[in-house]
């Protein structure tokens, strides 16, 4: 079982800005201790004004720890989600296979939400329940060392029983998260394929799996917060019977003589102050731990960080393909592929499907890295540094935004006119300004690869990828998508998988792929 740290040190290598806020938390912390033995002492001594200007300081002090604290939650969150979308950008498509789109969707959503309550609840009451404890002992000894000694003794019995109840709480939020992103995978799968499963009459047997795993998410919810509870009943009696140790003895001694009242007044107050800290971190500890658990997770996806190198790869272009094979867990997509592709080569690969030729454009684009073997662009491995290239896959994302934004994608950057230019190259005949539907709502498979080619003409790459942009179009579509590659593909140099005759006019060289093995070569 994981040990369960109040503070995560990862957070302040992932997040450097975090570094001045924790500094300032502290000082926060100090400044609250402070204010609490000044207004013991002003309280003990019937001196009003000085506990009023106290309780006024402490007062507004706590509450710079909440803007603190919220700020915090703030950054770490940014943070977080721009490196979990940036792991994405890195690591490519094939990274998010399985659960882990799903669990990736529910962690940056609300996952990293649920840090609101470590940051804003738990961090500052663990700040105080170190500064006001140390700063109770020292008052305490130099006015009773007989109660600080008592104080010392139990003080330390809450931390104990938190982390004995904390440990089964760690795994049964465990249960909980993984409960949790189970489901919203599932739920962005069922979503994804909703007209599938609408069309085979699946779907209702689907909302019936969401239930049952929304019912086992409520189960995991529940025995979380029975132990929550139950861990606030026991630090409350440990805090009443530590406080009721120190109090009992007090009263005793003053009753015979032995103590002040100023004394005992002090003790008295200070006491509980010593032990509320404690007990409310050990409190919202238990409500934090969703948002810790995220983090842990988030980290986990992070993993360490990949330096990649600002590095532009120009013309005359080379590229090599030396001993490649690609294992994945259930087949082989490549097996000892050599290949090379000089500058302006135009290679078509062909071959039936699954023979392995979208994992060589997969290479080139970084989102694959190969088993054995290594594959160089002008002697430079893509996963090293980025350079510029054009895509346009089989199927092409588009977004729910107008068809200029969906274009400007490749070169955000780029003019107005600019984008003008790549649609009229890529023969669209919309408006720019129409807005499109989530995925290209409202247009069909040849304007989507049509607007597939606008972005790689306004990208104005070196070196061009197309994953059979022709499949699925009728003749007239795929005459078009045709024409508006050879402009594109023009000075270039290109790799393109190609499965219908009419994209071979394309090419300058064919290469046969199958079985994973790269068979035959020929010119067009």
């Amino acid at each position: 079982m994981r040990v369960v740290r109040p503070f995560d040190p990862r957070l302040l290598r992932h997040v450097p800005a975090l570094r001045r806020d924790v500094a300032l938390l502290g000082l926060l912390g100090v400044g609250v201790a402070l204010a609490v033995v000044v207004a013991a002492f002003g309280l003990s001594r019937f001196n009003l004004p000085l506990f009023a200007c106290a309780f006024a300081v402490r007062a507004g002090l706590t509450s710079a720890c909440g803007v603190v604290a919220a700020r915090m939650a703030a950054t770490v969150k940014e943070q977080l989600r721009r490196d979990l979308l940036e792991a994405v950008g890195r690591r490519g498509p094939g990274w998010l296979a399985g659960q882990r789109a799903g669990e990736l969707a529910t962690l940056t959503g609300r996952g990293l939400d649920a840090l609101d309550g470590y940051f804003t609840g738990y961090l500052p009451q663990l700040v105080l329940s170190v500064t006001v404890p140390l700063a109770v002992l020292v008052t305490l000894t130099l006015n009773d060392l007989a109660s600080a000694v008592i104080v010392l003794v139990t003080l330390p019995l809450i931390p104990i029983f938190g982390i004995l109840i904390g440990w089964q709480t760690r795994a049964a939020t465990e249960r909980q998260w993984h409960r949790l992103s189970l489901l919203g995978g599932h739920f962005l799968d069922m979503v994804t394929g909703l007209p599938t499963l609408k069309a085979f009459g699946r779907a209702r047997a689907q909302v019936e799996a969401v239930r049952k795993m929304a019912d086992q998410h409520r189960s995991a919810t529940m025995k979380t917060l029975r132990i929550a509870f139950l861990s606030a009943l026991v630090l409350e009696l440990v805090s009443t019977l530590s406080v009721a140790l120190v109090a009992v003895p007090i009263g005793l001694r003053l009753l015979s003589g032995g103590l002040t009242l100023s004394t005992a007044l002090l003790v008295l107050l200070l006491t509980p102050e010593a032990f509320i800290p404690l007990r409310n971190a050990g409190s919202r500890f238990h409500a934090s731990m969703e948002g810790l658990t995220a983090l842990d997770h988030a980290f986990g996806l992070l993993g360490t960080p990949v330096k990649r190198v600002a590095q532009v790869v120009e013309p005359p272009l080379h590229i090599e393909f030396r001993g490649v094979s690609v294992v994945y867990e259930r087949t082989v997509a490549l097996d000892d592929v050599d290949l090379t592709i000089a500058d302006g080569d135009r290679v078509a690969l062909v071959g039936p499907s699954g023979g392995g030729k979208s994992t060589l454009l997969s290479l080139l684009l970084g989102f694959v890295t190969p088993t054995r073997g290594e594959v160089l662009i002008n002697g430079v491995s893509p996963s090293d540094v980025d350079f510029p290239l054009a895509w346009v896959p089989q199927k092409p994302h588009l977004f729910a935004a107008t068809l200029a934004e969906n274009i400007a994608l490749s070169n955000p950057d780029a003019s107005r006119a600019s984008v003008e230019a790549a649609a009229r190259a890529a023969a669209l005949p919309h408006s720019l300004d129409i807005m499109l539907g989530e995925r290209g709502h409202g247009m069909s498979s040849g304007e989507r690869q049509r607007v597939a080619l606008a972005r790689a003409f306004l990208r104005d790459a070196p070196l061009l990828l197309l994953d059979e942009p022709t499949a699925r179009l009728d003749m007239a579509s795929e005459k078009a998508v045709v024409d508006a590659t050879l402009r594109l593909a023009s000075g270039r140099t290109a790799l393109l998988v190609a499965h219908r005759p009419a994209l071979l006019s394309v090419a300058t060289r064919i290469v046969r792929v199958e079985h994973g093995r790269v068979v035959e070569m020929e010119p067009a």
